[in-house]
């Protein structure tokens, strides 16, 4: 009896799993069935760069791509340097483009109007815009004589906005979610707190790499010295690491989540038209979501490079 039973659920077992596939009498594999679809990867040429731009026509896929040109390779000794124009790099072309448009524009705008009337429609919100980065996130955390970096930290704020929105319209690309986009804009906001900490402290900014506790004896001050100005260092190049891999990694996942709900649709088929609608709800969600991850993450990295601006400057004090 109890053999029955076993052969019994080992025919079973047999009918339900699917079988390798056999080789053929003279020992090649069978080939594989015809109905089975082809793999398409359709998030990693969403996210990485390309020589080349997608717009939209008629074939299938309704995109069509339009090959950049390709400049001859620059060497400087054993390094090899690739100066032609890729897809990130148009757009923060044309992500510098509306900067200047917008900046320009609401700035002439508020210059035309009367003294006692502020600028209307679009300038008017983008004044609003302005003054509150102003007044709210640049001259609190900086500090006494804080207007000089304002046009500094508001051309952060209005390029890295730019640059996240274009990369949620139909064929564009999310340029900040190139980690060599936000290594080079951290490597920038680097630079300006540096040279503002020479600018205030002047010969104290030794202060700032070099740890020298004045207020403990000779004996303690070796040692401290020894130990904590490694730390000192290894702070100073956490802050740009830390710019970088969060407006990169942020940027790249809300990309990612909403390109593999899309592909789920796809994956369920018309056959499960059902199931195929939640995917859909959840991605429009996701886009919202992004959308507000744009803003908050130009706010974020403004607001950063303004609290490393006035830490440096602060230490004079």
């Amino acid at each position: 009896m109890q053999r029955r039973l076993f052969l019994t659920a080992a025919l079973i077992l047999g009918a339900l799993l699917p079988l390798p596939a056999l080789a053929q009498d003279d020992g090649t594999p069978a080939p594989a069935p015809a109905n089975v679809p082809e793999r398409v990867d359709m998030i990693t040429p969403h996210i990485v760069d390309s020589h080349s731009l997608e717009y939209p026509c008629l074939e299938p896929g309704w995109a069509c791509h339009l090959e950049l040109p390709r400049w001859k390779p620059i060497h400087i000794g054993g390094l090899t340097i690739d100066l032609s124009p890729t897809k990130h790099v148009v757009f923060l072309w044309i992500a510098a483009a509306l900067c200047l448009i917008v900046l320009i524009g609401g700035a002439r705008a508020h210059g035309g109007s009367k003294p006692d009337e502020s600028p209307r429609g679009f300038s008017n919100g983008i004044e609003a815009v302005v003054l509150y980065i102003r007044n709210e996130v640049v001259l609190p955390n900086v500090g006494h004589h804080g207007d000089r970096y304002v046009p500094f930290v508001l051309t952060l704020f209005f390029f890295i906005l730019f640059a996240n929105i274009l990369g949620l319209l139909p064929y564009g690309a999310t340029a900040t979610g190139n980690i060599n986009v936000t290594a080079a804009l951290a490597l920038v906001t680097f630079i300006m707190v540096e040279v503002a900490g020479m600018r205030t402290l002047g010969k104290k900014y030794i202060g700032t790499i070099v740890f020298w506790p004045h207020d403990m004896p000779l004996a303690m001050k070796l040692p401290m010295t020894i130990i904590m100005t490694p730390v000192e260092l290894f702070g100073k190049f956490t802050k740009p690491i830390a710019l970088a891999i969060r407006l990169f990694a942020n940027m790249t996942a809300g990309h990612v989540m909403v390109l593999a709900l899309i592909g789920m649709i796809f994956t369920f088929g018309s056959a499960f038209l059902g199931l195929a609608v939640f995917p859909l709800v959840m991605a429009i969600a996701i886009m919202l979501l992004e959308l507000f991850v744009a803003f908050l993450q130009a706010f974020i990295f403004a607001l950063l490079a303004s609290v490393f601006i006035g830490q440096i400057r602060e230490a004079a004090h």
